[in-house]
């Protein structure tokens, strides 16, 4: 049961699980069905788009950007594209809220442009670390600038059209670092490569793909080769977002009384480490109604109670999990044995430390682990007491609080608890609607 204390959220044991749930549309690919489409020739209809503050924050510098995009009352989104010359100079500074994807796509996007853009955000944002994606910039010719040795927001970005022929390498794997270099690409006289650590989510080049533009694959490597005109605007069918869904596949697998199912949830194999991790462990989970939305492959989620062991995460699994990772800890609190989170310094560089901040909220509620530079080894068996905890301002640490409350004997509080608004606006009130005294 959750009661609502101003912006603190008063969570209590749960005896059962029960639901299903309607999880909202995908984060990643909303940012990126607006972005696309702004640049694209033709109008493009997205349905099932994710209604949120970070969402808010793209659509409000696309059109600072002078892209024309309207909401119809049935919840359809409409992008009137004009291709890439219907974008002009801003007049102001673009403001991207918390939302690190809209701050790095946007900074990829603009690149190719003839523009001056300049590009900020809130506290948090301007704590993200932006060197990642402005050295390959420069790489592609892009005149780029940031402050604190030139690694963090605002960013001033002097675009025009960017070289070709070039392999890039970013130093991490990350889709939003990838998404801005291809973005930047299509301003290219030719073709640009990003050969990548590891395999990242893919959306980026389904939908550039879809769109007209050339995408090749080899490995990790992904080559864009501009399209010989613009790109052709396409509508989008948004899947729901598994890492919204991952807070309730951990919960149902580790509670003792619990069967939830989630539905539409997209599954495309480079998002799926969460339930590659979970099933590791021995949770039950079962994917129903399989079938392809908008490109995206997409099924129901089932998840049951099970007996869950703990187990080792890293290499490939960290970049296809790196969301969910937070959730991951806790799964490996309730299990037995020992659970190992390793290779996942990326985790650092969130909206959140969070490495740190789920440490510090996972032992206020009891749990014994050690915090690594690169991640976390969790004790199992624990028993949960309830706590009075802090968001830290992240949406995904908002989120694991009030799980984590499910299973904590008394009530815990969860403070800057509106931090779900940034992916989840209903968290709190689905929450309530699946738990009982």
């Amino acid at each position: 049961m959750v009661l609502t204390v101003g912006e603190t959220r008063t969570v209590r044991s749960s005896k059962r699980l029960r639901g299903t749930l309607s999880i909202p549309g995908d984060k990643s690919i909303t940012h990126r069905a607006l972005i696309f489409n702004a640049i694209a020739e033709g109008d493009a209809v997205i349905e099932g788009w994710l209604d949120s503050a970070d969402t808010r924050s793209t659509i409000a510098c696309l059109r600072d950007l002078g892209a024309t995009i309207e909401e119809r009352d049935d919840g359809r989104l409409i992008v009137h594209g004009r291709g890439r010359a219907g974008l002009q100079e801003p007049s102001d500074v673009l403001d991207c809220g918390n939302s690190g994807t809209s701050m790095r796509l946007l900074t990829g996007l603009v690149a190719g442009l003839p523009m001056l853009t300049v590009l900020t955000g809130d506290d948090s944002l301007r704590r993200r670390p932006m060197a990642r994606v402005l050295r390959p910039l420069r790489q592609l010719g892009v005149v780029a600038v940031a402050r604190a040795e030139d690694t963090l927001p605002p960013v001033v970005i002097q675009g025009g059209p960017t070289t070709g022929g070039q392999t890039l390498e970013p130093p991490v794997a990350s889709a939003q670092v990838k998404s801005a270099i291809l973005l930047a690409g299509l301003a290219a006289d030719g073709p640009t490569t990003v050969r990548e650590l590891a395999a990242t989510r893919d959306h980026t080049e389904r939908m550039l793909g879809a769109m007209g533009a050339g995408i090749a694959l080899d490995g990790t490597a992904v080559t864009l080769t501009p399209p010989a005109g613009e790109l052709q605007a396409v509508g989008v069918r948004v899947p729901a977002d598994i890492s919204t869904a991952a807070p309730w596949i951990v919960a149902a697998a580790a509670h003792p009384d619990a069967e939830l199912t989630l539905t539409g949830v997209g599954i495309n194999p480079t998002r799926t480490g969460i339930l590659d991790i979970l099933r590791a462990m021995g949770a039950d989970i079962t994917l129903e109604e399989e079938r392809t939305v908008g490109g995206e492959p997409v099924a129901d989620i089932v998840v049951r109670s099970s007996e869950l062991r703990g187990t080792r995460i890293d290499g490939d699994l960290i970049p296809r999990a790196v969301d969910e990772l937070p959730l991951a800890a806790l799964a490996g609190a309730l299990a037995t044995g020992e659970t190992v989170i390793a290779e996942a310094a990326e985790l650092r560089a969130k909206e959140s430390d969070r490495i740190a901040t789920t440490s510090a909220m996972l032992r206020a509620f009891g749990v014994t682990l050690e915090e690594r530079e690169d991640g976390l080894t969790v004790q199992g068996g624990a028993r949960l007491r309830g706590a009075t905890v802090d968001s830290s301002g992240d949406h995904r640490l908002a989120m694991l609080g009030g799980i984590a409350g499910v299973f904590a004997s008394g009530e815990t509080h969860v403070t800057r608890a509106e931090a779900v608004h940034v992916s989840y606006p209903d968290f709190w009130a689905d929450l309530d609607r699946c738990t009982s005294d």
